[in-house]
């Protein structure tokens, strides 16, 4: 009996094994999402489902009895599993309810939850760790000159809400509509959709403005700012790698002069 135990556990303590389990329950949530599969398959598909939220579910309380829940929960990834296991939970008991759920909402939501188990599929991601600690490193630097950029966007997106909410409502209506029309041209794909629609039955004169005005905003939010906000977040990212390199070379450089003074003491006193 122990040594079943012990197998059981070595098993769900193996990080392959959990990854066949996410890649498996990853195929039966793609495989839902037809709506031409019979209905049977469907169930089936469902059942396997469940099956592996179970088996996820036995995953944690192993992991949580093997280390301890204090050393369990430092891990961020376990915190994420746990999460996602909780998150999954619902899912289970819709394979009990023998009614049509496709048009009630709540158990719209049930269904969605298990989704996010996709999520586990990042702590197999090789280097995923380093990753996030560049992301995290790359987000601090970058904090100053991203609220900067946010600033700007919602300054001009109130300048412009009130420049042609009466021309485009649609697109500039409020200010809430007008900051994602802004945000839209910064990004630089699409962006002359938006003048050219503006333009529309206006004066020549008006048109020109209007579009002297949007090249303005692409340009200083769009290709310098996006562009100056992107640099400096990748440049953040690799700092780290510059820094180690730079050590390197500051360590090599030491070991290299202390040689050449060894040589001239030497030389000096043959």
């Amino acid at each position: 009996m122990v040594k079943t135990t012990n197998k059981i556990q070595s098993i769900f303590l193996n990080d392959r094994f959990i990854l066949f389990l996410v890649i498996i329950n990853s195929l039966t949530i793609f495989s839902e999402g037809f709506n031409d599969i019979n209905k049977q398959i469907i169930y089936i598909i469902s059942f396997i489902d469940s099956l592996i939220t179970v088996l996820f579910i036995l995953e944690a309380s192993i992991k949580i009895h093997f280390y301890g829940w204090k050393t369990y929960i430092q891990s961020n990834w376990n915190k994420l599993d746990f999460i996602l296991v909780i998150l999954s939970l619902p899912s289970i008991f819709l394979i009990f309810l023998n009614i049509d759920y496709a048009n009630l909402s709540f158990l719209l939501i049930f269904r969605i939850s298990r989704i996010f188990k996709f999520f586990r599929f990042f702590k197999f991601i090789p280097g995923i760790e380093q990753l996030i600690k560049d992301i995290q490193r790359a987000l601090k630097t970058s904090i100053f000159i991203l609220f900067s950029f946010l600033v700007y966007n919602f300054i001009v997106s109130v300048l412009s809400c009130y420049l042609y909410k009466d021309i485009s409502p649609e697109l500039f209506g409020n200010p809430a509509k007008s900051f994602y029309s802004i945000f839209k041209v910064f990004t630089v794909e699409g962006w002359y959709e938006i003048p050219d629609k503006l333009v529309e039955k206006q004066s020549v004169l008006s048109s020109f403005l209007i579009k002297s005005y949007f090249i303005l905003i692409l340009f200083s939010g769009g290709i310098i700012g996006l562009s100056l906000v992107n640099s400096i977040f990748v440049d953040s990212m690799v700092s780290d790698n510059n820094d180690a390199l730079e050590k390197k070379v500051d360590e090599l450089s030491n070991k290299i002069e202390k040689l050449i003074e060894i040589q001239k003491n030497n030389t000096k006193n043959p």
